[in-house]
């Protein structure tokens, strides 16, 4: 294995925090470098310091590490920037009269949601301040406290955590085994050509009825090799062959690790974490690599190897200063679903867009609208927006702070309630959660609702345009709360103000007045 390569800058770093006072390890932890290579280090500049130094620090550094202490509260952030053993570090600050625990358990979100709460907003409002997660703002809001492994509530009962299940199976065998072996990689199957569970149980019972292994093999579709081999391989116990043993063997020798091409080749890592951090994508990487190194072999890899070297095998912060690089930033992956795989939305039936009338596609006949929602910081905002397609005609719907089915259908409902009959013809909207009442806003409005296919925004066209033009008025991380319904409709007539080219630079306003005219 190759010796990892540091600085000289953390070189020097490790001494000046040796100097200080400490260990070897305590000094290379706080730098961030393997231990074996400060000792190398103090050899090489002819010191000497045996492992089991006892560790002996300055008056001056006890109280540099409690001023800090003080400050930050966070005791074993402090002593790893000291270079102070932890126990040490705790024992410091209970001798001074410093409640680690208490410091621990001081979180400021949950002290400006209390308070926030305490003045009067509701839990979501509370929760969109502070930007915390739901399930947390209901504890917070019940008293409860969150401990290691725990919950502890107002009357004092506390509910432990059971301990985290690995998925492995110990057994009295696992000797023989060599250790437990996952759950999932036991039930996985794999391929029909490897022996399966259910056959070394088949496999059991005819070997324990006398049977032959050629007799055995023809009994299971076998080779009489196979059966042979299984039971010479997987027969550990003085009991004769188990299946569940047996198996869980086969699994355990059916691994066979080695080192990600991409890390044991020191050449095509610095490649790869080069171009990444040109914000290259790893298909590009892929590709460029033939061109760049026609005659070198190993300077192959695959668009899907980088892909599992950033979200499988790289960790801590490699880990995320490579995921941040791709063009979505993320450090894990997203899983894919099929649109036709999803269930159902709604419980009312949806009218899907091809049921569309034709009428509606071209544009011609007016009356026809597209619909959406823009959300707001946090989620905790919204409003409804609405687009005639025939004359790009904008309106918006107040929501406020409430963005449920039953909100948005009341806003929508007030939004058109203007409208003449000849306008309503139908209103097409994408199959977000929030049109759960279609079927009420339909019977109140005579609107016919149509909902676009999953993952196809060009379905609505007009609307995500103007969904892009209204970010001007109200740029992601806006608080859409805090604008008014007058608000709302000043921008709207700002936009249906704008002259278009898709209009022959008529304007909206101009297209829908000439037709509540002729209404």
């Amino acid at each position: 294995m190759a010796e990892k390569r540091y600085t000289e800058e953390q070189k020097e770093e490790f001494f000046r925090v040796l100097d200080r006072g400490g260990t070897v390890r305590a000094a290379a932890r706080a730098v961030r470098v393997d231990e074996d290579a400060g000792y190398n280090w103090l050899r090489k500049t002819g010191l000497t310091m045996q492992r089991a130094t006892p560790r002996v620090y300055s008056p001056e550094l006890k109280e540099e590490f409690l001023r800090l202490v003080r400050e930050r509260q966070i005791i074993s952030t402090v002593a790893r920037e000291l270079g102070i053993h932890r126990p040490t570090a705790y024992a410091w600050a209970r001798k001074v009269g410093i409640s680690t625990s208490e410091a621990r358990r001081v979180n400021p979100r949950r002290e400006e949601f209390l308070r926030l709460r305490a003045a009067g907003l509701t839990r979501a409002e509370a929760r969109a301040r502070v930007g915390a997660d739901a399930r947390s703002a209901a504890d917070w809001d019940k008293g409860i406290r969150i401990i290691k492994r725990g919950r502890v509530y107002p009357d004092g009962r506390v509910v432990r955590y059971p301990e985290q299940n690995n998925g492995s199976v110990p057994e009295r065998r696992s000797r023989a085994i060599g250790g437990s072996v996952d759950l999932n990689i036991v039930e996985k199957v794999i391929d029909s050509r490897y022996v399966s569970l259910l056959e070394r149980e088949q496999l059991q019972d005819l070997h324990r009825a006398g049977l032959s292994i050629r007799q055995i093999a023809a009994e299971m579709g076998r080779s009489p090799s196979t059966i042979s081999r299984e039971l010479r391989r997987n027969t550990v116990s003085t009991r004769g062959y188990m299946p569940h043993t047996a198996h869980r063997l086969s699994v355990k020798r059916r691994a066979r690790p080695r080192q990600p091409k991409i890390l044991a080749h020191e050449p095509l890592q610095s490649y790869v974490q080069a171009k990444l951090k040109m914000k290259w994508s790893p298909q590009q990487i892929s590709h460029r690599l033939i061109k760049d190194f026609p005659a070198a072999p190993e300077m192959r890899v695959s668009t899907e190897t980088i892909y599992q070297a950033i979200y499988v095998h790289a960790r801590g912060e490699l880990k995320r200063s490579l995921g941040q690089q791709l063009r979505r930033g993320r450090v894990a992956r997203k899983p894919h679903r099929q649109a036709d795989a999803r269930r159902p939305r709604f419980v009312d039936p949806m009218n899907a867009i091809s049921n569309r009338p034709s009428v509606a596609d071209s544009r011609d006949v007016p009356g026809h609208w597209e619909g959406d929602l823009i959300i707001g910081a946090l989620g905790g905002s919204a409003m409804a927006t609405l687009v005639e397609r025939s004359t790009r005609f904008v309106m918006l719907g107040h929501l406020g702070r409430d963005r449920t089915a039953e909100a948005v259908r009341d806003s929508l409902i007030a939004t058109v309630q203007e409208l003449p009959s000849s306008l309503r013809g139908s209103l097409t909207w994408d199959q977000g959660a929030e049109m759960a009442e279609h079927w009420a806003f339909s019977t109140a409005t005579n609107f016919d609702v149509y909902f676009a296919d999953a993952g196809s925004p060009w379905q609505r066209g007009s609307n995500e345009n103007t969904n892009g033009l209204l970010r001007q008025y109200f740029p992601k991380g806006t608080d859409l709360a805090m604008h008014s319904a007058d608000d709302l409709l000043a921008v709207a007539q700002e936009l249906n103000g704008r002259p278009r080219k898709s209009l022959d630079w008529d304007t909206p306003d101009e297209r829908m007045a000439a037709l509540l005219k002729v209404s």
